[in-house]
């Protein structure tokens, strides 16, 4: 079991700490399938949304809160049954809105993991008005069911409404929707690949700067995120911060970071490249490649 876990199984009711162990392993990084989750479920003898309330202290071993000190774990279950953890990071010395909070770690790991669907979001405090937010921005966000210790499950809607989200924008295709944008570039570089792959499915309606970062460490792993705009803009998930949240989620130190690229569309109406190159510096001394590629 990996060490960042051993305060919070220790939190946990006996018999689901000895089930969940052998999953926290080297690889752990957050995921747990359906049919680990059924297992968890029988092994605990607990009720589905009382055992995601126990694991939050799981997912809040995932976060890296340098200025507040303050850990929020947030679980995103899909449609498919797997969940997602997901805890909040912020940037040493670097401005608040470099943060990345828990429900924005949780649900950017169930789109990278291929989820279309959002079901419940369970959090260990009450979401804020940010991320109440960014929720909205999903397919079907108003449904999606928001857990809380020693409260009633109730529907985003309860907690945001007279929403404004994407259809007020005329977006009839909201995040999660399947992206599709071509954007090619003549390169062998496998992170170039990989980053065009990813820019390709970034969300990015109100600006068209589709765009994505691959972080690559001394090892040869690569870590990406994906841009994942909002229509009330601010809440707009940065590429970078993303691809910085799958590293913590992977127990990886940023200091491992040898290479790090960012592509975008050159069609755009703005440009990433500022806050990307702000967040990275603030954690690696490592200069951002940034490759401006022409969409089809």
């Amino acid at each position: 079991m990996q060490d960042r876990f051993l305060k919070s199984v220790a939190k946990l009711p006996e018999p689901l700490a000895t089930a969940i162990v052998p999953i926290l392993n080297k690889d752990f990084a957050g995921h747990i399938d359906a049919q680990q989750l059924e297992q968890l479920q029988t092994a605990s003898k607990m009720e589905l949304n009382e055992l995601l309330l126990a694991l939050l202290p799981i997912a809040a071993a995932l976060a890296r809160p340098p200025i507040s000190d303050f850990h929020v774990g947030a679980i995103a279950k899909g449609k498919s049954g797997d969940i997602y953890m997901g805890a909040n990071i912020e940037l040493p010395g670097e401005a608040l809105f470099h943060s990345v909070h828990a429900e924005q770690s949780a649900i950017s790991h169930a789109w990278l993991s291929g989820e279309s669907i959002i079901e419940d979001i369970i959090v260990n405090a009450s979401p804020c008005g940010h991320c109440r937010q960014f929720i909205n921005e999903l397919v079907e966000g108003a449904k999606v069911n928001i857990h809380l210790p020693l409260q009633k499950v109730e529907p985003l809607s309860h907690y945001l409404p007279y929403a404004f989200g994407p259809s007020d924008l005329n977006i009839t295709e909201p995040l999660l929707t399947k992206q599709q944008h071509t954007l090619t570039l003549d390169s062998n570089d496998p992170m170039i690949i990989e980053g065009l792959d990813h820019a390709g499915l970034s969300y990015a309606p109100y600006t068209k700067t589709y765009a994505a970062v691959v972080l690559e460490t001394k090892d040869g792993a690569t870590y990406c995120g994906r841009y994942a705009e909002n229509a009330a803009f601010n809440p707009s998930m940065q590429p970078m911060q993303m691809a910085l949240s799958t590293m913590a989620r992977h127990n990886r130190d940023f200091s491992e970071i040898n290479r790090a690229v960012l592509i975008e569309s050159s069609k755009g109406v703005i440009s990433l490249v500022g806050a990307a190159m702000d967040a990275l510096h603030s954690v690696a001394a490592v200069e951002l490649e940034h490759i401006v590629v022409e969409p089809e």
